[in-house]
């Protein structure tokens, strides 16, 4: 059975890595048959300040009006991006920022005690490269960026059964240590 799966290259270099593994997912994941879109933030322009917060009544950049469409569109998010002091690059903090808005990811409801989410019926991968060995990420540091993105971020707006794959260590990798890394994300791409 073949799925929408919806790339967000979230890396804000232009030649990275971390592209290097979302393009090898997008790529075999459309080899297997699925319908596959990728964006790329590093391609995008826009304001990553919501200044007044939800309150804003700030008109989103073409570009976020392109996120918000493909994650209407997709059964299957796939989120890429390199692990930065412990969670995920500003301007991809940003886009989430200005697209996961009230009326567009959730809602609140009078007399609901919780936010009622909009993204339901939707699965995500998170691809998180980092230096720090993934073991030490888990088990030492509890990986508190991973528990933001399931919980607070997607948990939050609906999805569900969301797998992190870490891609580490990559401070010191050789370049089998790489190739291997894309070879792991090519894997996850045909079994999406």
């Amino acid at each position: 059975m073949t799925k929408r799966i919806f790339v967000l290259d979230g890396h804000p270099g232009g030649d990275s890595l971390m592209g290097a593994i979302a393009q090898a997912y997008a790529h075999a994941a459309e080899a297997a048959g699925n319908e596959v879109r990728v964006l790329r933030i590093s391609q995008m322009s826009f304001d990553i300040d919501m200044e007044s917060g939800f309150g804003s009544n700030k008109p989103l950049e073409p570009c976020l009006v392109e996120v918000q469409e493909a994650l209407m569109w997709c059964e299957h998010l796939v989120l890429a991006y390199p692990l930065w002091w412990g969670g995920m690059p500003a301007k991809l903090k940003g886009l989430i920022d200005r697209v996961l808005l009230p009326r567009f990811a959730f809602s609140y409801e009078k007399g609901k005690a919780w936010p009622v989410p909009h993204l339901t019926g939707r699965t995500a991968e998170v691809l998180v490269s980092a230096d720090t060995p993934a073991w030490y990420l888990r088990l030492v540091i509890g990986a508190p960026g991973y528990k933001v993105m399931k919980r607070q971020i997607l948990g939050f707006c609906g999805f569900r059964k969301i797998r992190f794959r870490t891609f580490a260590p990559v401070h010191g990798s050789s370049d089998q240590d790489r190739r291997g890394f894309l070879s792991r994300a090519a894997r996850y791409g045909r079994a999406a």
